[in-house]
């Protein structure tokens, strides 16, 4: 069946069946909340009429029985404390399907998995309960209608512009993104930059709701600390704006709607359309009150929401007026009750049933199957984990010894390759790839690097480069983060839930602006632990990391900061530390061939000198896709003094200075090249103890262009902490200057070091006394 969206006189008639389900979802959201005594009723209340009207007006091509639909518009609710006003809606809307399967017991009724994802009025029963409906959206379970984890203020603005993104770059650019927010929404930074951003990228398939009814949380109106209207915020940065004075006006929000998606879109201009609205509409609690305060349990107000409802449909509400229980279970019987007696109306209506289960089997069956222009054509998919091995690699990815080259160099090769394998392979680029005005300084403009015989592709132009996945980014550092992260959602797959075909992600910034990308990405790694919709990967470039970024001081050079990538569960995040340009390609091959969502990969600025390694000694670049190898052995006719575990570009480049004076007359040390922990963890017991055993853990030293902190991982007691080498070694910021001054600052440089191995060494016995002295002889 085919959905027309049309503002027609005919059309009209439909209002009377909204106008029904507006009254039942007002219900449900007050009741809900009265049994949580938790959520916030405001601004849900107030976006009752607009969520209806985008869910069955046929602005959003949506199907109710399977949120995993390829094609599917997605809807990101970026105001994540209206969630009840979802629940609410999907529970009234599911609840006619329901009614519909008993009756007739057609399974075009039935959602796929119903158990596990249908969402209905007796899930509303645990609202902000643990194992119930969470208390913001989240991509799982029986709200995987959510196409993002939002909630925390401006983070679901840049998730819905990459979700559009990646669907205008696959070239299904009439699949639409919607998006929800309250004028609150629009201070937050990142909201601002994504506005700038959508513009740039020209996603005219993003359409932003703004529900402008002037409050937040606080008591004063936000009209008096943000200057303007939606045509100064959006319409003054290039977007197509529609207002809508009556918010509670079905004819005037369905005319808005048709006007930007049908009567008058403007191409290339992402969409906004708001509606002037009243926060707490109905609820008699308004404005800041009403934001997330619901009334007293079975308080006056709360039983008077309920008059006006029960005098409209004629029903009566058991024990009308009774004050709340002490026990829980209870206070759940009375809400089950009142449930029932607000869906009495629908079941006693039959004409509404049918209209409204008609509606949402059209609307599902409108998503369209396939897409011709689409680029990702699962059918030719395969998994993406077959790109990734490191006995593939070209030998054209190194540098030959000798050679003077970053290890930011390296990364921008293996984007260019990694890329240009996905083009021979599937016939698009994998990954889509921005940074903040920082693509060649950080080199993530290697994904738009033809390798070998491909040609460059440059800079993403919405008019006259369609073809590049490199998207130019002004200063929009978080942004960059959640539109990345958003991308990576959008699975293309006909099994989604059993496989992602779709696109991978990069972004890049300095190593100490780190945490600007955290939030999103924290974001993101939830959603990718529990939705059961499989998403991509994802590449968290730390560039210009360490002391090595002398020249721009310590403003901008990261000891601390990175250590941000490290503030996720254990086995969800990958963090790589290449020292030098070989090592680049093998770890982070390694890295993506896992199943974990995100990498995070540490790259520095300086050229140094690659080392032979057969001649040293070390063991091959390759065996860093293993997290750790051994660059000195110890030596097996003298005593054993412990090992020196370091990473890092300046620490290893200096120590690889000292190497051949440590081999001939230096203390009996083993010295491990620390990549990667997470890879380390990967390999096998037998790997893991032949290069650091058991017992060698406390007999240890770090050497780190890091913090200690962020070494966390590979540090066992105190004692190594105390004859640790690291920038922060006296708990000070470090300064600024060329990058021999700071390095030596930072004492990483080669006769630091050198002096550093050699009081570890002399210390052992001292060491390993302390160590013995701290176990208790029981």
């Amino acid at each position: 069946m085919t959905i027309k969206f049309e503002f027609l006189t005919r059309f009209k008639k439909k209002y009377k069946y909204w106008e029904i389900a507006k009254d039942l979802v007002d219900q449900c959201i007050d009741i809900m909340l009265n049994l949580s005594q938790s959520g916030h009723p405001g601004g849900s209340r107030s976006k009752v009429h607009a969520m209806i009207v985008i869910l069955l007006s046929g602005a959003m091509k949506w199907d109710i029985r399977n949120a995993g639909k390829r094609f599917s518009d997605r809807f990101i609710l970026a105001a994540g404390h209206c969630n009840p006003v979802v629940y609410a809606t999907l529970a009234v809307f599911n609840e006619a399907l329901r009614i519909q399967y008993k009756k007739y017991k057609d399974e075009k009724f039935l959602p796929y998995k119903a158990k596990d994802f249908q969402l209905t009025w007796e899930d509303l029963l645990n609202l902000r309960q643990n194992g119930g409906l969470p208390g913001h959206p989240e991509m799982q379970g029986k709200t995987l209608f959510f196409k993002a984890n939002t909630g925390p203020t401006g983070h679901g603005s840049p998730f819905a512009a990459g979700a559009a993104l990646a669907l205008k770059f696959s070239k299904a650019k009439d699949v639409k993104v919607f998006s929800m927010e309250g004028e609150g929404g629009v201070t937050a930074g990142a909201t601002y930059e994504t506005i700038n951003s959508a513009w740039g990228l020209g996603l005219d398939n993003l359409i932003y709701h703004l529900d402008w009814n002037d409050y937040g949380i606080d008591s004063r109106p936000f009209s008096s600390v943000l200057y303007g209207t939606p045509e100064n915020w959006f319409g003054g940065h290039g977007w197509q704006v529609v207002g809508v004075e009556n918010g509670e006006c079905w004819e005037e929000i369905t005319k808005a709607y048709y006007n930007v998606l049908v009567g008058d879109p403007e191409p290339s201009k992402p969409k906004i359309v708001y509606c002037k609205t009243r926060k707490g509409r109905g609820y008699l609690k308004y404005d800041f009150h009403s934001h997330g305060s619901p009334h007293k349990m079975n308080s006056n107000l709360f039983w008077e929401t309920k008059k006006e409802f029960a005098s409209k449909y004629d029903v009566n509400f058991e024990d009308f007026g009774r004050p709340a229980s002490r026990s829980r279970e209870e206070n759940v019987k009375q809400a089950i009750s009142m449930f029932n007696t607000v869906f009495s109306v629908m079941r006693d209506n039959t004409e509404f049933v049918k209209y409204l289960s008609g509606r949402l089997i059209g609307l599902g069956e409108s998503v369209p199957e396939k897409i011709e222009k689409c680029i990702i054509n699962p059918d030719k998919e395969f998994k993406y984990q077959n790109l990734f091995n490191v006995d593939n690699l070209p030998e054209s990815l190194f540098e030959a010894p000798g050679n003077n080259a970053p290890n930011r160099a390296g990364f921008s090769k293996y984007a260019s390759y990694i890329n240009s394998l996905a083009e021979k392979k599937l016939g698009r680029p994998l990954f889509l790839a921005m940074s903040a005005d920082l693509s060649d300084s950080t080199n993530i403009s290697g994904f738009a690097k033809g390798y070998d015989v491909l040609v460059e592709k440059g800079f993403y132009d919405k008019t006259s480069n369609k073809e590049s996945p490199l998207f130019p980014q002004g200063i929009t550092e978080f942004t960059n983060s959640g539109m990345i992260a958003g991308a990576c959602t959008v699975n293309f797959s006909d099994q989604p839930y059993d496989s992602y075909s779709g696109f991978y992600g990069a972004m890049s910034t300095y190593g100490s602006f780190s945490y600007l990308k955290y939030g999103p990405l924290r974001l993101y790694s939830q959603l990718a632990q529990d939705s059961e919709l499989k998403v991509g990967k994802i590449i968290w470039v730390v560039s210009h990391s360490g002391p090595e970024t002398a020249e721009d001081s310590r403003t901008h050079y990261g000891i601390f900061a990175p250590g941000v990538t490290q503030l996720f569960p254990n086995g969800s995040i990958i963090n790589v530390n290449p020292w030098e340009h070989n090592e680049v390609a093998p770890s982070l091959t390694a890295a993506l061939k896992t199943d974990i969502p995100i990498v995070a990969i540490h790259l520095t600025r300086p050229s140094i000198l690659i080392p032979d390694r057969k001649k040293m000694g070390i063991a091959c670049y390759k065996e860093s896709a293993k997290g750790a190898y051994i660059i000195k052995d110890y030596c097996k006719k003298s005593p054993r003094k412990g090992i020196v575990i370091i990473r890092g570009t300046a620490p290893i480049s200096s120590l690889v200075q000292v190497l051949p004076a440590i081999k001939n007359d230096g203390p009996n040390v083993k010295i491990i090249a620390a990549v990667s922990m997470e890879l380390f963890k990967n390999q096998s017991k037998e790997y893991q103890d032949s290069i650091i055993s058991p017992t060698e853990w406390n007999d240890a030293m770090i050497i780190t262009n890091t913090s200690l902190k962020n070494m966390g991982g590979w540090i066992k007691n105190k004692q190594v902490l105390k004859y640790s080498l690291s920038p922060d070694f006296d708990n000070r910021w470090r300064t600024g200057g060329s990058v021999n001054q700071i390095i030596k600052e930072s004492k990483l440089d080669p006769l630091s070091i050198l002096n550093a191995i050699n009081m570890f060494s002399d210390s052992r016995e001292k060491r390993l006394n302390i160590l013995k002295e701290q176990i208790p002889d029981y």
